[in-house]
């Protein structure tokens, strides 16, 4: 049998490097739940609109949902202090909830 070129080797281990890439790459795609037909549902993503339109982080979003604050009207139900305890809620997420709320001449509770 005739050796083979390094030309041929060479040609040989770049399609079996691709061949492997591919069942790779098959193998982790069909690990998604979207591949098996099922969805990722976030709980959150039904309720949290108006938090995501002011630009406020996930754990703040998540951190005023689970407090039961929907909207930017429901801040009025807590104070500034309660509201700074809430895991998750930095400075950043205050200045812009006061901002907005400022913009619709509402108040946090006293």
């Amino acid at each position: 049998m005739a050796k083979q070129s390094p030309a041929k080797t060479k040609k040989l281990a770049s399609e079996a490097k691709k061949a492997g890439a591919q069942r790779r790459a098959q193998k982790a795609a069909s690990k998604l739940p979207e591949a098996r037909g099922e969805s990722l549902v976030d709980p959150y993503s039904e309720v949290d609109g108006q938090w995501r339109e002011m630009g406020l982080d996930v754990p703040a979003r998540h951190a005023l949902i689970d407090d039961g604050l929907y909207k930017l009207a429901d801040l009025r139900k807590v104070s500034l202090e309660a509201l700074k305890d809430l895991e998750g809620i930095g400075p950043n997420t205050i200045r812009i909830l006061a901002a907005e709320m400022k913009k619709v001449d509402l108040s946090f509770r006293k």
